[in-house]
């Protein structure tokens, strides 16, 4: 028996497809839209829910419009990380629109809070200015846009609930520094440095330290027109 199949094996090569079992022949990938975004989701996580590491943020759920501008900031240079302008520099509008419906489309649970490391004065602190700003300094409540449960406003801002201090961080020093840009005017660049840099940490940890309310889900409008003119967003 063992001569007959050592005799067999150099022509196994030589036998057509058809005759090998179907689990062992090479299947059709579809081409949709969903299978074409498991590109993203090597860095965003699987579904668009984030990275573990933190630094890439969640997708999944967010306002299409919001998402939509940050492909195209980072395709146009606005934002400038290499492998995001990389990768977005030959789609087109229609295409990039197309894919933020898709990941905006996705209803999926949400990471645990992390706990916050601060004493409580200082986190009280901070939801004082998340909730009703500093009018001395000029500086909006983050809830007048971003909303009253901080889970973002159709069409276009985005939440602050369920993403990482790390990010959080991150993206309001990437706008203190420049490196981080939108539409003109980008209010958040001039909010993000009217903060102290001790005040961007206790926000962060206030934010990434909250448990997502009952309805996760963006608010469908602003409640008010919004406090500062900023980019894609009418005042």
């Amino acid at each position: 028996m063992l001569r007959t199949i050592l005799l067999l094996l150099p022509l196994l090569p030589l036998l057509p497809l058809a005759a090998l079992p179907a689990a062992a022949q090479p299947q059709p990938v579809p081409d949709t839209l969903a299978q074409r975004a498991l590109a993203c989701t090597g860095c965003h996580g699987k579904q668009g829910r984030a990275a573990p590491d933190g630094y890439y943020p969640r997708l999944a759920g967010k306002p299409a419009g919001y998402l939509y501008n940050q492909l195209l900031n980072f395709r146009d240079g606005r934002r400038d990380y290499g492998l995001m302008n990389e990768l977005l520099a030959p789609l087109s509008d229609a295409y990039l629109q197309a894919l933020a419906g898709h990941f905006a489309s996705l209803d999926l649970p949400y990471p645990s809070p992390q706990t916050p490391t601060l004493p409580a004065p200082e986190l009280a602190r901070a939801e004082q200015l998340i909730r009703h700003g500093d009018p001395a300094r000029r500086l909006p409540a983050c809830t007048a846009c971003h909303g009253e449960r901080l889970t973002g406003t159709q069409p276009g801002v985005p939440g602050l609930l369920g993403l990482s201090r790390d990010y959080l961080n991150g993206q309001l020093g990437a706008w203190r520094s420049g490196l981080r840009r939108a539409q003109a005017p980008d209010c958040m660049a001039q909010i993000a440095r009217t903060l102290t840099e001790p005040e961007i940490n206790a926000m962060t940890q206030y934010l990434a330290g909250q448990p997502m309310p009952a309805d996760p889900h963006p608010a469908a409008a602003l409640a008010a027109p919004a406090p500062v003119r900023c980019g894609g967003i009418a005042p």
